[in-house]
């Protein structure tokens, strides 16, 4: 693989994506679509990852950044959902598409088929919580998405382990297919435990922000290539790890976490805009090897576009059977306090929300060219091309449509809007009695050297500074900002801007005269910026 064409296709992809989403297009699509008309363009050479670098590289970090901005407990109050579409989903689609494409493809035995199963069943989320977060979905609905692509890779692999095996011949550590299923679950959640317990042991000790970050950004990795090497999932060691460090956000000091809130978010925006122009250059020589194979390209992408329809419906069905049966179960045994549940309309947009992306490629290539018997693969260009079919068609069906859809069934839920209220509400005052509790625990217990007096000022003037801060959160969400306030906010952010950017001139007028180091300078400016970017997030919230 030529690493330069890698560089320039991941610049490339970044300034494709600050385009799209200047214009408001959605940029997994448009990625996809340009990234496909480029693979055309004579001289443009294969650029073609092995499957291990892929999952080993690729898919750690999206999923650990994922798990890191996901809470436990709302994956764990959604745990029903979540396993029926991570798990139960992937299972159906695996078999589903099993014996379709056994009897739809005469190159296929019904291993290969079940192979491809494998590697179509897991739904990416990226695409689909990008737009959900935009539309402004309920937040169960994201939550139920999140936590269905933070299972449902380990669920498919798995299955995917099992099928090639089955077809080659090759022994897996356990012979039985559930209890090896089973070793990977508890095998990867421990060394996801072992390891990010381990971090962050260190992290507590270090006090050091970009030490911390760096244990941070080695921890899904580490997670990922030390529980495939004793044969246990990868993707829930890495889960299991941002689960872990998520829950302990609070033990890191305030450097580490504005450090992190920067990281993550770019290495999601550099590997998703890579993920996607990945797929789209991949159409060409698919294409090619498809020929090559002398098979019939117009038969082929004919099979995967029955397979792609197959694919689409399969999530519907199992998800729309389920709602069907808990609602004859709930009339036969009616429960007392029945929980929160989505409504038909909601059901379909999370029904709808399937699309592939990078496992389902990752897993394609990573199919064999031959058993241990040293026969060919069944089907092995097939199976490419129908999983490159897959993971475009339903980017572009479903992505596409996926936006209308949600404007057209309006799932807002009124009733999550008020406990959002609620728990704004909640965290408020808690804030308020911790900050009266912290005063009050100084002005009974003085440090020596402060008189009463002035410990009493400064108490009083940081409790007014809470107060202030409070009170302003509560305005700018119950929208009390009148006209003139809102100007004066406007006047007051244009004076701070103002300043900061004098200051900043004033600064480097006297560094470039010889009279500030840079290293002085530089830290200076980091103050600045730090005020700057205090503002704005402020300013942000008041747009929101």
């Amino acid at each position: 693989m030529n690493f330069t064409w890698l560089l320039f296709v991941v610049i490339a992809g970044v300034a494709v994506t600050g385009l799209a989403k200047r214009l408001g297009f959605q940029v997994p699509l448009v990625l996809v679509t340009i990234g496909a008309a480029a693979s055309f363009i004579p001289g443009i050479p294969r650029l073609e990852m092995p499957p291990e670098l892929i999952l080993g590289a690729v898919l750690p970090p999206l999923l650990y950044s994922a798990a890191l901005d996901f809470s436990f407990s709302t994956f764990r109050r959604n745990i029903a959902p979540i396993l029926r579409l991570g798990i139960g989903m992937v299972v159906v689609t695996t078999v589903a598409v099993g014996f379709f494409a056994n009897w739809l493809v005469p190159e296929f035995t019904l291993g290969a088929a079940f192979v491809l199963g494998a590697v179509v069943a897991p739904p990416d989320a990226v695409a689909a919580v990008s737009v959900g977060r935009r539309l402004g979905l309920p937040a169960r609905m994201m939550a139920i998405l999140k936590g269905e692509s933070l299972v449902n890779d380990a669920a498919a692999l798995t299955l995917f382990t099992l099928s090639v095996a089955a077809v080659t011949g090759k022994k897996i550590a356990i012979d039985s297919p559930i209890l090896f299923f089973a070793y990977e679950i508890v095998g990867g959640i421990l060394v996801g435990l072992l390891l990010s317990g381990l971090v962050r042991a260190v992290r507590t000790r270090i006090a050091d922000s970009p030490m911390e970050t760096v244990l941070g950004l080695v921890l899904p990795f580490a997670a990922y290539l030390a529980a495939e090497e004793i044969h246990a999932s990868g993707v829930l060691a890495v889960v299991t790890a941002g689960f872990v460090l998520g829950r302990t956000v609070g033990d890191e000091s305030v450097d580490t976490r504005i450090h992190e809130r920067a990281v993550w978010p770019t290495v999601d925006l550099l590997l998703e805009t890579f993920v996607f122009a990945y797929i789209g250059l991949q159409l060409k020589f698919v294409i090619d090897d498809v020929r090559a194979e002398g098979l019939p390209v117009h038969h082929v992408f004919g099979y995967g576009l029955a397979i792609l329809a197959l694919v689409i419906v399969v999530r519907p069905a199992w998800i729309f059977v389920n709602r069907g049966r808990r609602k004859v179960t709930r009339s036969i045994i009616p429960v007392a306090v029945p929980d929160a549940r989505l409504d038909w309309r909601q059901n379909l947009v999370i029904s709808w929300a399937g699309m592939r992306g990078v496992v389902t490629l990752a897993a394609a290539s990573g199919v064999p060219l031959a058993t241990l018997a040293g026969d060919p693969f069944p089907g092995r260009g097939v199976i490419q091309a129908v999983a490159f079919t897959v993971a475009v068609g339903t980017l572009l069906i479903q992505g596409s449509t996926l936006p209308t859809l949600i404007r057209l069934l309006d799932v807002a839920d009124p009733d999550e809007e008020l406990l959002a209220a609620q728990q704004t509400a909640l965290a408020r005052q808690v804030s308020r009695s911790a900050a009266d509790a912290a005063l009050l625990e100084v002005l009974h217990d003085p440090p020596p050297g402060v008189s009463a007096a002035e410990l009493a000022e400064l108490a009083e003037r940081a409790r007014r500074t809470t107060e202030a801060r409070i009170a302003a959160e509560q305005q700018e969400d119950l929208g009390e900002h009148d006209a003139k306030l809102r100007d004066a906010s406007a006047l007051f952010n244009g004076l701070r801007n103002r300043v900061l950017k004098a200051q900043r001139s004033a600064l480097i007028a006297a560094r470039d005269a010889g009279e500030l180091d840079d290293e002085v300078l530089r830290r200076v400016l980091e103050g600045l910026d730090m005020e700057e970017a205090a503002a704005e997030a402020r300013v942000q919230r008041q747009r929101w």
